[in-house]
């Protein structure tokens, strides 16, 4: 890895790393101040505070300290992963796969420090709501799609090659 891919990519995870902290302590200011958070900023978005201890939308949510230390472990050697892959790519996909890092990084914080993860963010359409989230998740979810759409194209041009 070059020094200039590694500064843009240490840049770009700590930049979404702080937004997400930033974004979590606003909403557990106001927690702490009001003693909850239950506000409405649209008809379809509000913020209200949640603590989710699984992972990704609140899957695999456990009482259980094992399976939560399990998970977290898990947790830690993904991002490991995600880091030696980082390193190992040469192309774009390195910056989406930093939104995942940057992102997990985040959630990874709350998850050792909180022993959960502050989700706020509460989209909905009428009386269809999405599962509450936080700031780490949509860098998360927008690498983890950016990767899928960018693996179907990237498929099919290097197809195209071969024909």
């Amino acid at each position: 890895m070059n020094i200039k891919k590694f500064s843009i990519c240490l840049f770009l995870t700590l930049f979404i790393f702080i937004i997400d902290r930033v974004s979590k302590l606003y909403i557990l200011n106001i927690a702490d101040i009001t003693g909850s958070v239950d506000i409405y900023i649209s008809s379809y978005l509000n913020f209200y505070l949640i603590w989710n201890k699984g992972i990704a939308f609140g899957f695999f949510s456990f009482e259980e300290n094992l399976i939560y230390h399990l998970i977290t472990t898990l947790i830690i050697i993904i991002t490991f992963i995600i880091i030696f892959i980082i390193i190992k790519t040469n192309d774009y996909r390195a910056y989406f796969l930093v939104f995942i890092l940057g992102g997990s990084y985040g959630n990874l914080f709350d998850r050792i420090y909180y022993s959960s993860v502050p989700d706020f963010i509460d989209f909905h359409i009428n009386d269809f709501h999405w599962f509450i989230f936080n700031v780490a998740d949509i860098f998360i979810t927008t690498g983890v799609f950016c990767l899928i759409f960018v693996e179907i194209f990237y498929k099919k041009n290097v197809n195209k090659q071969y024909e």
